[in-house]
């Protein structure tokens, strides 16, 4: 054998490189968070008759909130294969871990955060009332996988994206029947009470409409039109819609928390410390199950990251339908909106930086569509 063809190096990969928007996204949150603040401060009536709108009176569903949250989540929606939901059947290890951290493990562990600093190392900070509505905004955010943002957390982990996508759909299914059942007995826990009837709402309108709206839709387009046209010239369409939409929404909800953010400053700072806990200790705890089960790296980063995020989008909606925009707990999923995105990076380059953990060994291998 010719000796430039075994010693010559293999051919370098070029790094990961996310969109303009996607790349800058910490620094678009900060800068909707100066403009959300600076309307709240310099039109105040504006932004108080923008929370006033509402789908019925008491209903606490914020009407430009809702219809932004839905040019998000539909696109998202779109995007998901539940025919690829067989395939995942042979290899099971991936998603049974990323399931037991995301319902057994992650909303627990944080209602255990939330009580210890709420109730005992912030205490002398944080009133009993102020420590409830803290805790219940935190349980909502934990008990919301992470929707959007993973297809962006696995593509710069090189992630296996037909099984981050069945981790999504499972999580998607799961959360239909989970969610609400969650967050009411978690809530319940920490003397919290939480309007059964309010919450089943918010499911409803904030996940079975879009995800019963993106499923038939994907279904009749690519029956009409096919997978090509679908995917490269139809989705691409809602890209500068979700982007807008997420902007806007940021924008809206650092408005209607501008008092929150201005006066309570030290909450922001208090707040940040059990979010950041919780998505370390579950990316950890994930990502370490998945190396003692020989799960494949490209399956093992992704899932810890799904593990450890939160769609943050969908706790918002909920904590402002559930408490009010001005509320200490959607105070908490705002914070959970600063904290998420360079927490999630940071461990974005822990996964890439640990991938000679997992040699080069893919016992499990990729998940294939069936």
């Amino acid at each position: 054998m010719n000796a430039s063809t075994t010693d010559s190096p293999a051919p370098s990969v070029p790094p990961k490189r996310l969109a303009f928007f996607e790349r800058y996204l910490t620094v678009w949150v900060f800068l909707c968070m100066v403009v959300g603040v600076a309307l709240g401060k310099l039109l105040p009536g504006t932004v108080a008759a923008l929370s006033s709108l509402e789908f019925g009176q008491g209903s606490q569903v914020n009407v430009p909130i809702a219809v932004l949250i839905w040019l998000m989540i539909y696109p998202m929606m779109l995007k998901i294969d539940f025919g690829s939901l067989v395939g995942v059947t042979r290899r099971p290890k991936g998603l049974l871990v990323t399931l037991f951290v995301n319902w057994l493990v992650k909303p627990f562990s944080m209602a255990f955060l939330a009580w210890l600093f709420f109730r005992h190392v912030f205490s002398a900070w944080v009133d009993p009332k102020t420590a409830s509505d803290y805790t219940a905004g935190l349980i909502i955010l934990a008990a919301a996988p992470c929707t959007a943002m993973v297809f962006v957390w696995s593509y710069l982990t090189d992630g296996d994206p037909a099984y981050t996508l069945v981790q999504v759909a499972v999580n998607d299914l799961i959360m239909l029947v989970a969610f609400a059942p969650i967050v009411m007995f978690l809530c319940g826990v920490a003397n919290v009470v939480v309007p059964a009837k309010v919450l089943i709402t918010s499911v409803v309108v904030f996940i079975v409409i879009p995800l019963a709206a993106g499923w038939l839709t994907r279904t009749a387009l690519l029956k009409t039109h096919g997978a090509e046209w679908f995917e490269r010239t139809f989705l691409p369409r809602f890209h500068p819609v979700t982007v807008v939409a997420l902007l806007a929404t940021l924008v809206l909800i650092f408005a209607f928390q501008a008092e929150n953010l201005t006066t309570r400053w030290f909450a922001v700072i208090l707040l940040a410390v059990p979010i950041t806990l919780q998505v370390y200790l579950n990316s950890g705890l994930t990502y370490l199950l998945m190396r003692q089960l020989k799960v494949p790296q490209p399956i093992a980063a992704p899932g810890a990251l799904i593990g450890a995020s939160n769609f943050f989008e969908l706790a918002v909606a909920v904590a402002i339908t559930l408490f009010g925009a001005g509320s200490g707990a959607a105070l908490a999923c705002v914070v959970g909106v600063l904290v998420e995105v360079p927490v999630m990076l940071s461990v974005c380059r822990f996964c890439n930086a640990t991938r000679g953990w997992y040699g080069r060994a893919a016992p499990e291998g990729g998940c294939q569509p069936p």
